[in-house]
């Protein structure tokens, strides 16, 4: 029998309200450009861009600079671990909720 794949894990992390946000932005989307995350969540380039390089150096999302109508465009991706991550801390959250009190 094998382990489930979506264990409920609270992930410091990810919990930050703008890297929650994001994870759940990128949750049902294969790709999303930058200006797009940015105007979504309606915060400036500097935090997000802040908020994105801690993802990626948790090795929770992958970025890429694209090139599109002759300009230059990041886009960013959860990735696999990104991805299980997310998925574990929603559940945790969800467990904590809940808890009979």
């Amino acid at each position: 029998m094998s382990a489930p794949s979506n264990v409920a894990k609270f992930d410091e992390l990810i919990h930050a309200p703008i890297r929650l946000r994001i994870c759940a932005s990128l949750a049902p989307l294969q790709w999303a450009e930058f200006a797009q995350l940015r105007e979504a969540l309606d915060v400036a380039d500097s935090v997000l861009s802040k908020h994105l390089k801690q993802l990626s150096t948790a090795g929770y999302l992958r970025m890429e600079r694209i090139a599109k109508g002759g300009r230059s465009h990041v886009r960013v991706a959860l990735t696999t671990e990104g991805r299980k991550a997310f998925v574990g801390h929603v559940a945790a959250l969800r467990a904590m909720t809940e808890m009979p009190m």
